[in-house]
């Protein structure tokens, strides 16, 4: 930041020194070389030093004036070198902060120190324009919160967006759209080849601030993974009760709930058979004896899925520690049941283990 800072400085309108007329042997003196002429023989050594300058930082006419000037000049002498880079060390040396270009550079800054809605506002109110290129920032935002824009916006704004995303990534978003809407998209990035990178690149600097200036979620998750979370960790006759409404009120939502609740009846299908001895170190022996003991009808596949799995000399230990203790309350065999579930989440969150996706089979089939 301070090399482009001095870069900056030093590559400002001529400042021309008393004693031009003096030269030594036909090369120009330190004292009568322009700022620019100083700058470009900065830049000049310290790319042959192989340094990595940040000069795509500089606004594009102080980039265009210093490659001009580079291109005229030929020769330095040693003196004048040493000379230039004296003062360039001197005025380098001289700063003592620097501070980001452009809002963005701010905002990153200050990130963590003032809050995310001050800083959506922000980006709303300036349009915010990024020093580097907006496609690599749009790059990165998730594929679902791009898929509205592609609905909405024209065809043509929709081809360019797919153009620049990775082939991967504008698959899978142009295999969601409507069959119209994806062919009419298909169709308009044929027509892209003539569109100029100020075009592009302006696109890109619209979307990168709409889509940055969205204002932030109290609640990141998706709703229905949120309730489905909820209700996974609720009794067994709650949840049911719930769900019942749900499939009066809006048997699709009912549905896609279900799909990302995982309770102890859903182990044998959601959890790898080579996965159990670990889910048997992770969780608490006496939870998984009472949940044992306390099996019904209902739970009594998950039980014997886990016993299945795991050694014979721990399932025998298991059935011993079941039969010693009897009969179980049903809350206290829910309980048990829960936390083994929650171990198993924990282990999933992790990424110790991973869940079976049970439409798997279903697409395969397909």
């Amino acid at each position: 930041m301070a090399t482009d800072v001095a870069l900056r400085s030093m590559s400002q309108e001529p400042v021309e020194a008393a004693g031009q007329t003096r030269r030594i042997a036909g090369f120009p003196t330190a004292n009568e070389l322009t700022r620019r002429q100083k700058a470009a023989i900065v830049v000049r050594l310290l790319l042959a030093e192989g340094a990595k300058l940040p000069l795509s930082e500089l606004p594009e006419p102080l980039q265009a004036e210093l490659t001009t000037q580079m291109s005229q000049m030929r020769f330095v002498d040693r003196t004048t070198l040493r000379e230039v880079i004296e003062e360039f060390a001197s005025e380098l040396d001289s700063i003592g902060l620097s501070f980001p270009d452009g809002l963005e550079g701010v905002l990153k800054l200050l990130d963590g120190a003032i809050s995310p809605e001050m800083a959506a506002r922000l980006r709303m109110q300036s349009g915010v324009i990024w020093g580097d290129d907006p496609w690599d920032t749009i790059a990165l935002i998730e594929p679902e919160r791009l898929l509205p824009v592609l609905e909405r916006e024209s065809a043509e704004v929709g081809a360019i967006i797919l153009s620049k995303l990775k082939v991967m990534t504008a698959a899978q978003l142009l295999g969601q759209l409507p069959g119209p809407r994806a062919r009419r998209l298909s169709l308009a990035v044929s027509e892209t080849a003539n569109v100029s990178p100020d075009t592009v690149r302006r696109i890109g600097l619209a979307l990168a601030a709409d889509l940055q200036a969205e204002p932030p979620r109290e609640f990141p998750a998706a709703a229905v993974e949120r309730l489905g979370a909820i209700l996974n960790f609720s009794q067994s006759v709650t949840r049911e009760d719930v769900l019942a409404g749900l499939d009066e009120e809006d048997s699709e939502l009912a549905e896609q709930v279900r799909r990302t609740i995982f309770t102890f009846e859903d182990v044998p299908a959601r959890i790898a058979e080579r996965d159990v001895p670990f889910i048997v170190k992770a969780v608490d022996q006496d939870q998984l004896v009472i949940a044992i003991a306390g099996a019904t009808p209902r739970t009594q596949a998950a039980v014997d899925f886990l016993l299945a799995n795991m050694s014979k000399r721990m399932a025998d230990m298991m059935r011993e520690g079941a039969a010693d203790l009897g009969k179980v309350a049903p809350k206290e065999a829910e309980a048990s049941q829960t936390a083994i579930v929650g171990a198993i989440r924990d282990a999933i969150e992790r990424g110790e283990i991973q869940m079976i996706d049970p439409d798997a089979d279903k697409d395969d089939a397909a």
